[in-house]
């Protein structure tokens, strides 16, 4: 019988890849809200990885810290104080960490708890011949090298924070700043070291959640990684790559065109009847077209193949793209063009509220390509646009469809700071797939824009979009709705892939219209205010509707 169940008999386990420290603590944070608002909803373990971070828990007084914050800063390693108990400890590329967020049968027995994560430690490292064992009075798990796992917790409202750090094949010389945990007089090992051979963390992420699902007596499980990266798991190539190097995204296509067969990729469904759009280029649409190359302004519905561009614009609604048209980012399943952008248009905030007003739009919708090249992303243009929608249309509800901004939170705050009425950021596709679709970005960083987002605005609609027939599963793609509303996510669209030309990513399959009634049906069971879900749903479609409905 199990001595310490959980209060859900469902896990969730995310393998995210490597995320910084402080996007982590946001994505632990949204988490643990949602767990102790909503307590017959799944407990969650996130696995990942950091770039180099010192933490100092509640119990430490900075002492064990040996060389200054301005040291560890200048050798690429960031510090926070945080809210775990413990002394300070070391993360970094190569260790495996662990934040369970779970709710508890009883709050008030933490020490068994923290018991069990040592149980789930060391049966792992037992299924690698590895002899480790827990002592009195010293948190962690132990071998005959030291050290190989630290363990630092919080409960607060009966539901878990902060975990645990397996070292697999972590550079050891990062705990040399540090008294690790605060002790002096015993040494830290690694799993390499301790069985003398590289070891991945991709060989130890099964395992452990193998053993914490075991330890913890959970019936039903939902596991979605990551791909694993250089250094995390064995060297692979990805789709995207394999894109880049045929030229897909370069202006001046250098190979010929793959060849197509009635309209085809080999190896791709035929379109089905649900997938056949009319063209209608009509007055109004007509119009719509003269009004932005009269604005000299770029619409992601052009840009981006938009198969509903000509309802939409019929319709006199748009979305536009600032920033300029070429994207600094290359994603397998999108057609803005890729290069290097030239300068930066600051009249373009003007000219798009000229737009909106000549529109007479009630709800705007602006977007933008990805500008790695700019130090806040570009943030200051959206901030920009929104307050110039606000003087010339002041009835005008304002949606922003934003980039990642590399996870800047001052960028972020810069369009926050203005209050539009939805801050959309897709997710695009689930998280096994993020590698393969989304270049330079991240599915637990895209999770922490979007709660933080929600945390800066409450009031405000949070929006997230994924695109279907890339080759997920239906159980993925459900699995990533919990995710979205773990975070607070109030509006979700999903859509059928369609590949814009013959070098991008070919189309898997075409999603049954029945399908896509399921996700809708479980985004709104779990509390998702508003789910699009069609064939033909794209990320700004339905946008005035779906936030009216929302807010309801």
């Amino acid at each position: 019988m199990n001595q310490f169940p959980p209060t859900a008999d469902r896990l969730r386990t995310r393998w995210l890849g490597r995320l910084p420290f402080a996007e982590a603590w946001d994505l632990q944070r949204a988490f643990w809200e949602t767990r102790v608002g909503e307590t017959g909803h799944d407990d969650v373990l996130l696995l990942l990885e950091h770039p180099p971070v010192y933490t100092l828990g509640r119990n430490g007084d900075g002492s064990n810290l040996l060389v200054s914050q301005e040291e560890l800063a200048a050798n690429g390693a960031e510090f926070h104080h945080i809210d775990r108990g413990g002394d300070i400890t070391y993360h970094g590329p190569g260790q495996l960490v662990g934040y369970p967020i779970l709710a508890l049968a009883d709050p008030k027995q933490i020490v068994p708890y923290v018991r069990k994560l040592e149980q789930t430690i060391i049966g792992a490292l037992a299924e690698l011949d590895v002899e480790a064992w827990s002592e009195d009075g010293l948190t962690g798990v132990w071998t005959h090298k030291g050290k190989v796992a630290a363990i630092g917790v919080r409960v607060s409202r009966g539901v878990t924070m902060h975990g645990f750090s397996l070292n697999v094949n972590t550079d050891l010389s990062g705990f040399g700043a540090m008294h690790p945990c605060g002790i002096t007089d015993r040494s830290v090992t690694s799993v390499s070291e301790l069985v003398g051979r590289e070891t991945y963390i991709e060989d130890l992420v099964p395992v452990i959640e193998r053993h914490f699902v075991a330890t913890f007596g959970y019936s039903i499980v939902d596991t979605q990684h990551a791909a694993f990266a250089r250094g995390q798991g064995r060297p692979r190539e990805f789709l995207v790559d394999q894109l880049i190097e045929a030229g897909t995204f370069s202006a001046h296509r250098h190979s010929m065109e793959p060849v197509l067969f009635k309209g085809r990729l080999m190896g791709e469904p035929e379109r089905p009847d649900w997938m056949k759009v009319k063209a209608n280029m009509g007055t109004d649409f007509a119009e719509m077209k003269k009004l932005m190359r009269g604005l000299e302004l770029n619409t992601v519905c052009e840009e981006a193949g938009c198969p509903n561009i000509y309802e939409c614009w019929g319709q006199g609604t748009a979305t536009i793209m600032i920033l300029g048209e070429f994207c600094t980012r290359a994603c397998s399943f999108c057609d803005v063009n890729t290069g290097k952008p030239t300068g930066l248009d600051l009249m373009e905030p003007f000219r798009v509220a000229e737009a909106v007003k000549v529109m007479g739009l009630e709800h705007a919708v602006i977007t933008s390509v990805n500008r790695d090249d700019l130090d806040d992303g570009g943030s200051e243009v959206f901030a920009a646009t929104i307050r110039e929608i606000r003087r010339s249309s002041a009835g005008t509800s304002i949606e922003v469809l934003i980039p990642d901004f590399k996870g800047d939170t001052a960028a972020l705050d810069t369009v926050m700071a203005e209050k539009p009425e939805v801050l959309n950021h897709n997710t695009e596709t689930v998280l096994r797939l993020q590698r393969d679709v989304r270049t330079a970005a991240n599915y637990g960083r895209s999770l922490a824009l979007l709660a933080r987002a929600k945390k800066a605005n409450p009031e405000g609609r949070t929006k997230s979009g994924l695109i279907v027939g890339m080759g997920e599963t239906e159980e993925e793609v459900l699995g990533a709705l919990d995710d979205l509303h773990a975070v607070g996510v109030n509006i979700v669209t999903i859509g059928q892939y369609l590949r814009p030309t013959p070098r991008h990513a070919r189309i898997v399959r075409y999603v049954h219209p029945d399908e896509f009634a399921r996700y809708k049906a479980h985004g709104e069971s779990l509390g998702i205010d508003r789910v699009e879900s069609g064939p033909l749903v794209r990320s700004s479609y339905h946008a005035k509707e779906s936030v009216q409905l929302s807010s309801v």
